[in-house]
């Protein structure tokens, strides 16, 4: 992609704490992570999984016990809680790649819900109510992440944004980097043609599960950065609705492009921020938008607009 497009969007994630609400800007960023890593998965290998929220979810609730109640620093609770996704992604992703199709996205699915179990059932937990009360801590024992710091007269948790803003431009270089590697085209062909990938030697498998696990990596430090922005690890996060969501976010936004995740999530989540006033019907609205922008963008919105410009976003 084009450096100059890179630059100005590095360079808004750099001024938009000081334009938009720091938390929300924050949680823009933790869904859009998750968004592009189950696009590696959706968008460049092929397989469609119901339970990506098990490796978000479960993130959040291993970073907040971590950070919490064992007393680590936060940059070691969001590398506890990704690396357990990665463990828990290399468990599911051997069972699932066994089976193709709506026969994968069902094992998935099902593997999920036994996270959902645990989640509730667990004495860590907190049950239905949560993990709640993470403390944001301080980053290398040095910096406050709970800082709060007064410009302009609005306070704006400025550490604890550019520690996020830092993790999310790293997972979004990595799966950049493993889209355009020979890895990544090894995956293109598995989605374009399973058969033939097979008949030049490749061992489809194993590049279906190394896929599965960076996506389930990258999806648990979303969800672990997430537990320390909120202060909190819920049952929402571990749900087959957050799993379903990231869906509607990738879908949206346009499977197999590089910003389309993001867009998609972006859009989402302002959505359901700007319209919750109404309530229960929020998911009416996003439901309709989601059929007019799929008949209308068939390749989603940034996927269109690759076409009409004829370049790759």
């Amino acid at each position: 992609m084009n450096k100059i497009l890179w630059a100005v969007l590095i360079g808004m994630g750099l001024l938009a704490p000081f334009v938009v609400y720091p938390v929300f800007m924050m949680k823009l960023l933790c869904f859009g992570l998750f968004a592009a890593a189950f696009n590696l998965l959706l968008g460049y290998t092929g397989l469609l999984s119901f339970g990506h929220a098990a490796f978000f979810g479960g993130a959040s609730y291993v970073t907040g016990y971590l950070v919490k109640s064992v007393g680590l620093t936060p940059e070691l609770g969001v590398l506890g809680g990704t690396l357990s996704a990665a463990l828990l992604g290399y468990a599911v992703g051997s069972l699932a790649i066994r089976r193709q199709g709506i026969y994968f996205a069902m094992v998935t699915l099902a593997l999920a819900q036994i996270v959902y179990f645990v989640a509730l059932k667990a004495p860590f937990t907190g049950g239905e109510d949560g993990l709640q009360g993470i403390p944001r801590g301080d980053l290398f024992g040095l910096i406050d992440l709970g800082r709060v710091y007064t410009v302009g007269g609005s306070p704006l948790g400025l550490n604890l944004y550019y520690f996020i803003f830092f993790m999310f431009c790293l997972g979004f270089w990595i799966i950049y980097r493993t889209i355009h590697s020979p890895f990544g085209h090894v995956l293109k062909a598995i989605r374009e043609n399973e058969t033939r990938a097979v008949s030049l030697g490749y061992q489809v498998e194993r590049f279906k599960l190394m896929a599965f696990v960076i996506s389930a990596t990258l999806a648990g430090m979303a969800g672990a950065m997430k537990s320390l922005v909120f202060q909190l690890a819920s049952l929402t996060d571990v749900s087959w609705h957050a799993s379903g969501e990231v869906v509607l976010m990738t879908l949206l936004g346009g499977v197999g492009t590089v910003l389309g995740p993001l867009v998609g999530a972006f859009t989402v989540v302002t959505l359901q921020s700007e319209l919750s006033s109404v309530g229960s019907w929020i998911t009416v609205i996003i439901g309709a938008i989601f059929v007019v922008c799929v008949l209308l963008f068939r390749r989603g919105v940034v996927g269109e607009l690759s076409r009409l410009l004829k370049r790759p976003l």
